[in-house]
Formats: C-alpha cells, structure tokens, sequence
C-alpha cells in the first residue's frame, strides 16, 4: 500500500511515521508513506495557498489551484483506491473503516487547514469524507496520521503476532478483555487463576465474558443499548 499525505504542514506528519510500527512496516517495504506540502504547488511568491473567503466571514479557506495541482500530478503517476478528505463533518472513524481501508491499494489523503477547502475540490476530487470525531482540531494532519495508524497496523506481516489485530477492541463490536503480565501479584493484587491454568478453552471463553461485560458497562452504544 502507498499512502500520500498533501498538507500544508509536512514538518508535523513526519514524527508519528518515523518510530514504532509505522517505522517498521516501511522498513518491510509493507507501505510507502509520503508526504506533499501544497506550498510547493502554488503560484503565488509568498507561496500563499489560501485566500478570504466569498460572501465575508472569518477564517480563510485553501484555494482550488495548488491542491488540483498536486492531485492531478500523482493522479497521473498511478490510480488511487480513495482521495480521502479529513474533515470534522466527514463519517467518523471506526475500525469497519479501518479495516475496508487496509483491503485498499493506494490511498491519498488531504487534509484541511485554515476554514477548510474550497468546497469545489470535494466535488471535483475527493471519494471518501473522514472525522476522528466530534470536536475540531487545528488542521487535519494529525487525524491524518491517526487514520493512517489505524490502517496500517491491518497489513499483513506489519505486526509480530498477524493474529494480534483480530484480537483488538472494535473487531467484534467489543471491547477488549482485561490483560495482565508477571508478576502474578501485587500488592495483594492477583491476576485471575483462569489464565494460569493452561486450560485455552476456560481462557477464551473467560476473555469473551470479560469482553462482553466491559463494552456493557463503558460502551453499551456498541451493543445496540443506551
């Protein structure tokens, strides 16, 4: 999977695909992540790329030309899957998201700044709408790496353990059980007997009730109940 970030603040995207397993699964060659900054596609000589917006207000908006540059540029260098826009009143993210994602080839991925784009580039451009939820955060570049996480850790051979992202809160609309390491106690805190047992079927069938209750009591929306 290829996956190009336009922004118009590289610098901040660097970091979270620099360390971890980000890191990792390009070192595998299991994804390419670039990043384009817009500024380089614009005209103007301060390499503006937004402007006020009609009919007054406040807030400026990115301008059409220098994203359509840009878009057109990689268009015409290979075929994407999705043109992804992150935006506040975009679908929010779940993990069927991720996971319809992570079947995908190439992914591009915009994100807003300022007031938002010229709505024209959502017309004429973009195939799927993302928010990480409710609330509005300076630019879309850090919704961009958390979408791009979500995705990538789904690949094939980019975890250890491949059965590990099956296991993950979400998956089966649950939240994942309670999980414990050594020591098998502190400070009079025990890890519960069934998973020293050795007895797999106890274990899996302790985890699937631990599931259940936990999502019951903090995500009840995820089993249809208020």
């Amino acid at each position: 999977m290829r996956i190009d970030i336009l922004t118009v603040l590289p610098d901040l995207l660097k970091s979270p695909f620099e360390v971890s397993i980000m890191k990792r699964a390009q070192e595998k060659g299991l994804t390419e992540i670039h990043i384009h900054n817009i500024r380089d596609y614009s005209t103007h000589k301060n390499k503006n790329v937004d402007d006020y917006q009609y009919g007054g207000g406040a807030g400026m908006v990115m301008s059409i030309e220098p994203i359509a540059r840009l878009i057109d540029k990689l268009k015409s260098e290979r075929d994407y899957s999705e043109i992804i826009y992150m935006t506040p009143d975009g679908e929010v993210l779940d993990q069927g998201i991720a996971n319809e994602l992570s079947l995908k080839g190439n992914l591009m991925i915009l994100c807003g700044h300022y007031k938002g784009v010229d709505e024209r580039v959502r017309i004429k451009y973009i195939t799927k709408e993302i928010s990480i939820g409710s609330y509005v955060l300076s630019g879309g570049e850090l919704a961009a790496a958390v979408l791009v996480d979500s995705v990538v850790r789904l690949l094939p051979g980019v975890l250890n353990d491949e059965t590990s992202a099956l296991t993950d809160s979400f998956q089966d609309n649950l939240l994942s059980p309670p999980v414990f390491t050594r020591p098998p106690e502190f400070e009079g805190m025990k890890v519960p007997d069934v998973l020293l047992s050795g007895d797999f079927k106890k274990i899996e069938e302790y985890r699937e009730q631990e599931a259940y209750r936990r999502t019951k009591e903090r995500r009840p929306d995820l089993l249809g109940e208020e």
